[in-house]
């Protein structure tokens, strides 16, 4: 069976709350009509009563019937029945009023061959207790009918109403979500090509401006993630491009004719460095593969930072010794985590610190513990990294050096990015702070249970 759209559910759901509030006022307004024509009838019956009572007070039983014939003249649709104090009828005006009538005080209804009476009780004499009972009967059949028109026109009016609420909810729903409409052409037309749309959320109402604003955000990073796809894509090749371009001119130089066997030694030795950098690149895209994935699983172990600080740092002491650079350490602390990946997160950082440090510069390692977590830091002096360039220092590939723009053996632009998949994988985060004169990653690491 199809579903209902949404402007039909709105537009059955307007016309089925307008025709129940029509209903109740409906309902509401015969009530009142009613006690309304009850009240009314109340109050001409007991003026009939008293006038009834007053003519015949002193009035002669032989001229008794005359002078209620001349009183109930007065009023078409009014009947009298007398009962004595014994229960014998004495008097009726009317040979239709019917034989049995409610006998209790008060004001009652009756109906008898199709027409409504209002049937009135009282004593002639209030004072005699063997007063005679006065029964009023008065004609009400066209009230009922004024009633009955009502209620027809109340159904009649909740019929259109609802209708009406019907065709003017289904427009008024099919005009509000319209920048729905709007946002499904908005999504049929992206693709991987085309991500540069977006909806004016200006334009859109309150109600639908944040999930507008949401849908902007997804795109941009949609947008984003498949720019850096293309980027990696295009960066793996030009990486490799390198040595495989050396590889294979290298191999066919040694080919073109008989040499001797160092000099074949020597090409596969040239060639083996160049096959492990490939390899070693290989094996870091898997990694960060892995990260992506949210497959890296670091283990829970005691550590002492300082300890480990101290490990790297002894380390790279020769190359910094020869490049002139002062290495130091500051501060301690423990924590829980996995020794070998934060030891290359660490050493990803120094070996950038002491790359881009010039001599007699240093290099220092900080730890700070703080209550909830411990702040490591690695500063470098030298020359500042441009605001601009801050936030695209962890992609992959990327080389805040212009002058690097070819793949080496050395360095393929991989290291930040694993070093903040490391920290990630340890529920931490890693930034960037540069000014002039010095550079700042700073490490902070949720500490352990």
């Amino acid at each position: 069976m199809r579903r209902l759209s949404l402007s039909s559910r709105l537009a059955l759901l307007f016309a089925a709350c307008t025709a129940v509030v029509s209903l109740f006022a409906g309902v509401l307004f015969n009530r009142a009509s009613e006690a309304h024509f009850i009240e009314l009838d109340q109050q001409q019956l007991d003026g009939q009563l008293i006038g009834l009572r007053r003519a015949l007070q002193d009035v002669q039983p032989g001229q008794r019937e005359a002078r209620l014939a001349d009183e109930l003249s007065r009023q078409a649709d009014l009947a009298l029945r007398i009962t004595g104090s014994d229960g014998q009828r004495e008097y009726d005006s009317s040979t239709q009023i019917p034989e049995v009538l409610p006998t209790q005080s008060g004001l009652t209804t009756v109906s008898h061959e199709g027409i409504e009476y209002r049937v009135l009780n009282a004593p002639l004499y209030p004072d005699k207790p063997d007063s005679p009972q006065l029964t009023l009967l008065l004609d009400i059949t066209h009230h009922q009918h004024f009633l009955q028109r009502m209620q027809h026109l109340i159904w009649l009016t909740v019929g259109l109403s609802a209708l009406a609420t019907a065709l003017l909810g289904a427009w008024a729903a099919r005009s509000g979500l319209r920048p729905l409409r709007r946002m499904s052409a908005v999504a049929r037309g992206i693709s991987a090509h085309s991500l540069n749309a977006r909806l004016p959320e200006a334009q859109m109402p309150p109600e639908l401006a944040e999930m507008a604003h949401s849908f902007n955000a997804m795109l941009g990073r949609l947008d984003d993630s498949f720019q850096r796809l293309s980027a990696f894509s295009a960066d793996i090749a030009h990486e490799l491009r390198t040595p495989l371009s050396n590889l294979l001119t290298h191999t066919q130089v040694t080919l073109t004719r008989p040499r001797p066997i160092e000099d074949y030694r020597e090409a596969l030795h040239s060639n083996l460095e160049e096959l492990q950098w490939m390899a070693q690149l290989v094996n870091d895209m898997l990694y960060l593969a892995k990260a992506d994935h949210g497959l890296l699983m670091p283990r829970r172990e005691a550590l002492e930072l300082a300890d480990e600080s101290d490990v790297l740092l002894e380390f790279f002491a020769p190359l910094a010794e020869d490049a002139g650079v002062t290495l130091s350490r500051e501060g301690h602390s423990r924590i829980e985590g996995d020794r070998s990946m934060l030891r290359r997160a660490l050493s990803n950082l120094l070996d950038n610190a002491l790359r881009f440090t010039p001599a007699a510069g240093s290099v220092r390692l900080s730890i700070v513990d703080q209550p909830q977590a411990v702040q490591v830091s690695i500063e470098n002096t030298g020359d500042g990294i441009s605001a601009e360039l801050l936030p695209r220092l962890f992609d992959r590939f990327y080389r805040a050096d212009p002058a690097r723009q070819e793949g080496s053996s050395e360095h393929a632009g991989l290291g930040l990015a694993i070093t903040q998949s490391i920290v990630r994988a340890h529920g931490g985060e890693i930034r960037c702070e540069s000014k002039a004169g010095w550079t700042r990653f700073v490490i902070e690491l949720p500490k352990g249970e």
